[in-house]
Order: C-alpha cells, then sequence, then structure tokens
C-alpha cells in the first residue's frame, strides 16, 4: 500500500496545468473531425467561469442527458458538479423525450443543460409541474430559437441561459448573465476570456470571432498544419461570424 500511495504521489507531482487531459472530437461540421487537445488548466478554468455566473450549490442536483464525448456534456454536465461537490444525475439518452421531464421531476433536479432541439421537445412532452424544481436551464451548442424560448417560460416560468462556445475553448466562450438579458445575444465574454471581431469592414460590425484566454486548447492532436491555421499569436478563430455591441455583448451573425 505504501509503495502504491508513493507511486500516485510521484504522478501527481509529473502533471502540470497545461498538461493533456483529454482528447475530445470535433463533429467535423466544418470539414475532417479533428482530435481537441484540452489541458487541466483550460477545462478547470472553464469551470470557474462557469460558476462565475451560476451559483450552484451544495443542495442542488444536477441532470445530465448529453453525452461525455461533447465538450458541453463532459465540462459543464459532468465535471462541474462533481468539482462543485453537488449531486450529479447521469441519464442514457437525451434522446427519451417523454421520459427525462418526469425523470426531472421523480428525481427533484435543479440545474440541467441541454441544446435548443432537446429542450424544445421536452417542453414539449413535459406536464407543467415537471420542472417546478429547475433554478438553471442552460443551452448550448446550437442557438436557442424564439419558440423553445417563449415555450419555456410562458409553459413553466424558467428563462433559458444560453451561451456560445467551441470544443476548442473547453467549451464556453460567451454565456448570458441571467440578470441582464438582451434578446438575440449569447452574453459577454466568460471571465478571462477576450473576444475580439476580425473585419475588413473599417466599422467592424461583422466579422469573424477570435478569442483567447485560460481555456482555449493546447492544440490539435497530430494535426499541427491546422493548430498553426487556428491559433494564431494565441488567438483562436472560430470560424463563426459575430458583432459586438457597445455593452460588449456578442451576436452571431453567421
Amino acid at each position: 500500500l505504501t509503495i502504491k500511495v508513493r507511486s500516485m504521489y510521484k504522478w501527481h507531482e509529473s502533471v502540470k496545468s497545461d498538461s493533456p487531459a483529454v482528447v475530445l472530437f470535433t463533429s467535423g461540421s466544418e470539414g475532417t473531425p479533428k482530435g481537441v487537445v484540452l489541458s487541466h488548466k483550460a477545462i478547470l478554468s472553464n469551470i470557474a467561469q462557469i460558476r462565475s455566473i451560476i451559483d450552484i450549490l451544495f443542495e442542488d442536483k444536477v441532470c445530465n442527458v448529453l453525452p461525455m464525448f461533447h465538450s458541453f456534456g463532459l465540462t459543464a454536465g459532468t465535471l462541474l458538479p462533481i468539482i462543485s461537490g453537488t449531486r450529479l444525475l447521469l441519464y442514457v439518452s437525451p434522446l427519451h423525450y417523454r421520459v427525462v421531464p418526469e425523470l426531472i421531476y421523480d428525481r427533484n433536479c435543479t440545474v440541467m443543460f441541454g441544446t435548443n432541439t432537446f429542450l424544445f421537445n421536452y417542453a414539449k412532452n413535459a406536464h407543467n409541474y415537471d420542472f417546478y424544481k429547475l433554478r438553471y436551464v442552460v443551452a448550448g451548442a446550437e442557438k436557442v430559437s424564439d419558440v423553445t424560448r417563449n415555450m419555456w417560460f410562458e409553459k413553466f416560468g424558467l428563462r433559458i441561459l444560453e451561451g456560445y462556445g467551441a470544443t476548442e475553448c473547453a467549451p464556453i466562450i460567451a454565456y448570458e448573465d441571467w440578470q441582464k438579458f438582451h434578446k438575440g445575444s449569447c452574453g459577454k465574454a466568460a471571465p478571462r476570456m477576450e473576444i475580439k471581431i476580425d473585419s475588413d469592414d473599417p466599422q467592424h460590425t461583422v466579422g469573424e470571432i477570435l478569442t483567447r484566454g485560460d481555456n482555449v486548447m493546447l492544440g490539435y492532436y497530430k494535426n499541427d498544419e491546422a493548430t498553426r491555421t487556428t491559433l494564431v499569436d494565441g488567438w483562436y478563430h472560430t470560424g463563426d461570424l459575430g458583432v459586438i455591441d457597445a455593452e460588449g455583448n456578442l451576436y452571431i451573425r453567421g
């Protein structure tokens, strides 16, 4: 036992904050799927950024139906509650639209994460009282439609918090402040994150979204060329188009 403990201790000593923690593959929506290498620092920083705006409590219970091979399901849905010391309920599939609302009701869940598609179908199939204990409903991965947002507010009295991110950023880049809602916006940059618009337009109205911060990836696994073109001087080029208003709120335009 003593030998094992010592070897484990030495192993922990060798792990640095910028050591690779996980490799998550992109969906391939922009081409061939790429392996994103995320460090321990990137993931832990993103969790701290989430907690700075969402007050996850010891008494909470998080329901995660998102797959853990997806960065949103891994960082926000799984590691966030574990590191926060909060109870976590994992369910096998987000596609069971009738079962998930009943599960949330039966297990008294207070926080859930989802995508627009999933949240729309849960609301469509749920009883008006199924989500009576939910405090936070956080959406990512795709834009939340007005239909979904209005359904959740009118049927359950809940406002969906929307964020913007990428696997390369572990994943959250920006998210809404629940106290300050701006329609059509995905919020402001997360703490210790910078966002700027790269545009040829002299007024910089719309352009490519660039970001940098503690939660940006180390690079792509065994793909130096893609890393060089995507990470330039510490800035991650998202490939998405957006605009930032005078208050710093980000709006996705393409």
